[in-house]
């Protein structure tokens, strides 16, 4: 039954996502308010309808970040990213270039602000960006980027790319750590969701004037132990897992 309940989820969760998509359409073409309230309210859709269809709860913990920021961020799965986004007032993304091209979410991903990079060439955007940031061409916000450059699972080690610490370094803006769990209940690949209490945490911000691999190794560290203490908490002993 949790398998149906499951399958039935990310039916509706899609059909939902192309609807609103239709829905906000002629709002966020005009606006970049109505793109952003599009994509926040489905980011709630899909918190609601995880908690009475799956058992599923969600909970964003720490001080949501404001102003221009990065927020790096553990990555596993889809659900980070709706329980962020949802939580900051402009959240953009560092996104794949491919989800350009993804019905609905590629015009409105454009739409918000999120920045497309190749795989293979994020040195090439992350350039790009600074430039952009010191003319004042950046959309304003809150710029989300995942060191380690994809999903992780839980339990599983994966080296934090220097992109982020160059990014930090080159904009000179405060760093907001964030770590999460999302992983045990809801898997980067696969239809089953478990019921649980799956957390994103905002850490307390890293400011600006760290040397980039000191700031790496600090965020590293901030970043992955919180996300243990997270799966601990849930259940999962992430430092004795070995996958």
């Amino acid at each position: 039954m949790r398998w149906v309940m499951s399958f039935l989820f990310v039916i509706q969760m899609y059909a939902m996502m192309a609807i609103m998509g239709i829905v906000f359409l002629p709002w966020a073409l005009v606006s970049r308010h109505g793109a952003r309230t599009a994509c926040r309210t489905y980011c709630r859709w899909v918190r609601l309808t995880a908690r009475l269809m799956v058992g599923l709860r969600t909970e964003v913990r720490g001080e949501v970040p404001q102003g221009e920021v990065l927020i790096a961020s553990k990555h596993q799965s889809f659900l980070d990213i709706i329980l962020i986004f949802g939580a900051v007032p402009a959240g953009k993304f560092i996104m794949k270039r491919e989800l350009m091209w993804a019905p609905v979410i590629g015009q409105y991903a454009l739409r918000i602000g999120c920045v497309p990079v190749e795989r293979g060439k994020r040195g090439q955007a992350i350039a790009r960006m600074i430039k952009d940031v010191a003319r004042g061409a950046a959309v304003p916000g809150q710029l989300i980027i995942y060191p380690q450059g994809t999903r992780i699972a839980p339990g599983v080690k994966a080296p934090f790319k220097v992109g982020t610490a160059i990014l930090y370094e080159q904009t000179g803006q405060p760093c907001v750590p964030a770590a999460t769990n999302v992983g045990l209940f809801w898997p980067r690949k696969g239809i089953y969701r478990k019921p649980g209490l799956a957390v994103v945490e905002f850490l307390p911000v890293i400011q600006p004037g760290l040397e980039k691999y000191a700031f790496l190794e600090r965020l590293e560290t901030e970043v992955e132990t919180a996300s243990n203490a997270l799966m601990k908490e849930a259940g999962f002993d992430a430092e004795n897992h070995h996958a």
